[in-house]
């Protein structure tokens, strides 16, 4: 069977025993602070099994997109060396809300392995939890599998755990004998061995974990199943053959699509073995499809986040490309071979085809150059070495985890230079490296990991929202924990989609209690109060918001939608959120795009906006809508934002269209006036918008005004300081840098005053020209800045002409270290480019030896070491090793090239012990 035949075929098989065949959710989980990447085909049903939300079917089926690449599911270093480890893969599984139960979850799962696909009865085994009879019993009765093939574990292996509270319940585990006589021992299962692996998980959700840890019995029993859609593949392709050969995930069609696009692109040979060449060709194929899947579905690699694991996986397949010889970007051309072998089953990575090869494309180009980087950082750290012949395992792994540079890389290259790394170093950072990724990737609450909580949370309704229509509500508290209280009803939105939680107060009796934040932790809303909680257990009270603030939210949210709508507009329709903060300050908003927003763009982004502000539209908030209606409606979906059966749409007329359950404002006119602060780069392939409306808008104004103002005054000192150095220069050349400011009392023209009476046309006008005013400003003094630089050039060379005697006189009185000439003084210089003018002078004059000249700079110690170009090539002496050795004795270090290299110290007092060490630090190089 192909591997398109073999997830059709698992599919029908679930829709003939009556379950809804759902797609795939997205592998970026909105809305579930707990994941990083949907990492199993439960995840878009977690609600279900906290009781928190239902579905309108008992039985489901799937295959679900899953990225593991952190917490205990941290398998990438094995990606690509092994058969069957990936970073992304499917898992195709079958569901239960309360309805079937173990008898049809096992029955099933043998009639499908056995009688559909065929594989060997003689070959599976099954694992039971040790106490779990009923599995073991239904085994035996309503199959025909081997009864020794039935085998008891415990809570490692056979007990399945949502988290540290919640949902768990025994699960039964299938595994095949993979050896080539198909003589596996019950010793083999379990033992993490490639000849018996596991293919099948079946989890029987009957308990909930208390906080106290004792299970309890759930009043409904689910099943959640989950099978490894690459293995079962890798299967069937080895079944071709009768297990003659070990069966690898990356042999079956499911792979070799990519693969031999790899081999085809450098232009070598694919032979399925553990050569370190194959072995990156599998590491790419694995790689290329996480990131791929990743970026349709809203992720961009970044230096945060689930955006650092992206980036890192890149790297990490860009690094193995150089050992197949793949120095130019190449790994966005194997995007294509994806769309055409799976698009057909998820259709999103052929629509967002042409931006997840820019944005690989992007990150190829930038590692190339990162890459580049890391060596020149290496040849810094080795002539810092001095004599020492050990590579520090701090550089070695800050080479890994900042450059991407594999251990192997740094021992090579140290190799070649007679040094050895610190390499148990090396692995104990990596090991501190590991446990933090397996601490960040842990599920647990999202509020209140272990602390103890008061009250049956688990078992109580979820908190209702009444914060759309009123700003106060009359509440009990029926959950308290540390310094939080939870409420059975509130008006207080919580931290959601971008936008940050309400504040405000409870007011209990006459005390009045300051809320500073709101979170969701399950189905209850939590209020931080900064005192002891636990009184409060059961008291009723009223929970106000901050209207203020709320209201200030309210205008930046609704004009965050609006801002969207114009960058699609403006932009293209490429353009799709990434990220968002709605806050009562300001707003921040992250998108997809290639280039930078022009300042005609941006012009036209904020006219837009502002046209649909000043119409004072409508906005209309469909609340618990139907979720198909809401995509018949056309509506955007939201980053961040989680989608159930029922979700909320925020609509603008035609202009914006979205998912979205924050406040919104009732006519966008409330907004006033929107501006934008800043656009910027946040990550290859990302922009960033930072906007301001209403009276944030006329603050921003003031500020503009205030940093005109002192520009105006940069650029007057900018004058001053130019005439002063001129001053300084002989003869002709100062005439050449007279400058008066009277460009500077032109523009010192009043500024525009705001209008007394504030309109959206009278806003702009004052931003168009404060800006302007600005941008020629900011022109002016990048010349006279240019202008500077040119005195200051001018001036150095002048200082260096009026030193030739001093250097000569240097010169003539040079030591002698063997048969090399030394000229080691201390003199007087302006900064370290000034020094390493004088440093070039000297090497000239000197004709043949070796110079070092020292000088204080800013209360520091300034060296440079000039080497001639005949004691480089025969007698091997690089000035970096000598200037490093010199630093030494002053506090300091340093590095360069052969020829000329400088170093830095902090002990002044020393000056004149490491100029006497010079001769005795040539003698010992050579």
């Amino acid at each position: 069977m192909t591997s398109q035949e073999v997830r059709k075929s698992f599919l029908d098989f679930f829709a003939s025993k009556n379950h809804r065949i759902v797609p795939s959710a997205p592998v970026i989980p909105h809305g579930d602070p707990t994941l990083l990447f949907t990492n199993a085909g439960m995840n878009q049903f977690k609600d279900v099994f906290l009781g928190l939300g239902t579905r309108d079917y008992v039985r489901a089926a799937d295959t679900q997109k899953c990225i593991r690449v952190s917490g205990k599911h941290n398998d990438l270093e094995e990606v690509g060396r092994d058969t069957y480890h990936h970073t992304f893969f499917e898992m195709l599984g079958n569901w239960s809300f309360g309805d079937y139960y173990k008898i049809e979850a096992i029955r099933w799962a043998w009639e499908l392995l056995t009688k559909v696909w065929g594989l060997p009865k003689e070959r599976l085994w099954v694992t039971v939890f040790r106490t779990d009879d009923e599995s073991l019993e239904i085994w035996k009765t309503e199959t025909d599998i081997r009864h020794d093939h039935i085998l008891r574990f415990d809570e490692k292996d056979n007990f399945w755990e949502m988290g540290e509270t919640g949902p768990c319940g025994p699960c039964s585990e299938i595994h095949i004998d993979l050896t080539a006589k198909g003589d596996a021992t019950a010793a083999m299962v379990n033992a993490g061995l490639p000849e018996l692996i596991e293919i099948w998980n079946l989890v029987f959700i009957q308990n909930n974990r208390r906080p106290d840890g004792r299970l309890e019995d759930l009043p409904a029993k689910h099943v959640d199943t989950g099978m490894g859609f690459e293995r079962v593949c890798a299967v069937m392709h080895s079944m071709k053959t009768n297990f003659a050969h070990p069966p690898s995930n990356y042999d079956s069609d499911v792979f070799m699509p990519i693969i031999s696009g790899i081999a085809a692109a450098a232009n070598l040979p694919y032979t399925a073995s553990h050569s370190e060449q194959d072995v990156a060709m599998r590491v790419i194929a694995d790689h290329v499809r996480a990131l791929t899947f990743a970026i349709a579905d809203g992720a961009i690699p970044s230096n945060e986040g689930r955006g650092y694991v992206l980036r890192r996986i890149l790297r990490r397949a860009a690094r193995f490309g150089r050992t197949i010889g793949m120095r130019e970007p190449f790994i966005f051309n194997l995007v294509k071979i994806l769309v055409e072998t799976m698009s057909s089953t998820f259709p999103e990575i052929a629509s967002q085809q042409a931006l997840i090869e820019r944005v690989i494309k992007s990150e190829e180009e930038s590692f190339n150059q990162t890459l580049d980087r890391g060596l020149e950082i290496f040849e810094s750290v080795v002539q810092g070495l001095g004599i020492s012949k050990t590579f520090p395992g701090d550089e070695a792994f800050k080479l890994y985890d900042t450059f991407g540079f594999p251990l192997d890389l740094t021992e090579l290259l140290c190799g070649e230079r007679g040094l050895h790394v610190d390499s148990a170093t090396f692995q104990q950072l990596m090991d501190q490296q590991r446990d933090r990724s397996r601490e960040s990737g842990k599920m647990g609450s999202a509020v209140f990991g272990a602390q103890k909580i008061t009250g049956s949370e688990h078992s109580l309704p979820p908190s209702v929202f009444e914060g759309y229509d009123s700003l106060e509500s009359h509440a009990s508290v029926v959950s308290v924990s540390d310094g939080y209280v939870a409420l059975d009803k509130t008006p207080f939105y919580t931290e959601s989609g971008g936008q940050v939680g309400d504040t405000g107060i409870l007011v209990a009796g006459n005390e009045e209690i300051p809320v500073s934040d709101t979170q969701r932790d399950g189905g209850l809303i939590w209020h931080k109060i900064d005192r002891e909680s636990a009184s409060l257990f059961g008291t009723s009270l009223i929970a106000r918001v901050d209207g203020t603030r709320r209201d200030a939210i309210k205008k930046n949210h609704t004009a965050t939608h609006l801002l969207h709508a114009a960058l699609r507009k403006t932009l293209g329709t490429h353009v799709h959120q990434s990220g968002s903060l709605v806050s009562p300050e300001h707003l921040r908003f992250d998108f997809a795009h290639f280039a930078k927003v022009s300042a005609e763009e941006l012009e036209a982004i904020e006219q837009g906006v502002n046209e649909i502000i000043a119409k004072d539209m409508p906005v209309e908030h469909h609340r618990a809508i139907p979720f198909e209606e809401a995509q018949k409606m056309g509506a955007l979906m939201f980053f961040g934002d989680k989608y159930g059966d029922r979700v909320n749409v925020i609509e603008c007329g035609d202009y914006s269209r979205e998912f979205c359950g924050g406040t919104h404002v009732s006519h966008t006119g409330e907004i006033g006036f929107f501006k934008i602060r800043s656009e910027s780069s946040i990550a290859s392939g990302v922009r960033r918008i930072e906007a301001v409306t209403a009276a944030r808008a006329l603050d921003y104004l003031a500020l503009q005004q205030q940093s005109y103002q002192e520009r105006l005054q940069s650029a007057r000192q900018l004058i001053e300081e130019i005439g002063a150095l001129s001053s300084q220069l002989p003869g002709e050349p100062r005439s050449r840098f007279r400058v008066s400011d009277e460009s500077i009392v032109r523009m010192s023209a009043s500024l525009a005053m705001l209008p007394s009476v504030v309109t959206t046309g009278a806003l702009r006008d004052a931003f168009a020209d404060i800006t302007q005013r600005t941008r020629t400003l900011e022109e002016f003094i990048l010349y006279q800045s240019e202008q500077k630089r040119s005195v200051e050039k001018e001036l150095a060379k002048a200082k260096i002409n009026s030193a030739g005697s001093v250097l000569e006189s240097l010169v003539a009185g040079a030591q002698q270290a063997g048969a090399i000439k030394i000229v080691a003084a201390r003199i007087e210089a302006d900064s370290m480019d000034a020094l390493k003018s004088l440093g070039d002078a000297l090497r000239i004059k000197l004709g043949s030896g070796v110079g070092v000249l020292a000088a204080v700079v800013e209360d520091k110690v300034a060296l440079v070491c000039v080497v001639t170009d005949d004691l480089v090539a025969a007698k091997k002496l690089q000035a970096g090793k000598i200037v490093g050795a010199i630093a030494k004795i002053l506090g300091g270090g340093g590095g360069g090239k052969p020829h000329l290299a400088t170093a830095g110290g902090k002990n002044i007092s020393k000056i004149e012990e490491a100029l006497e060490a010079v001769p005795q630090i040539v003698q010992q190089m050579q």
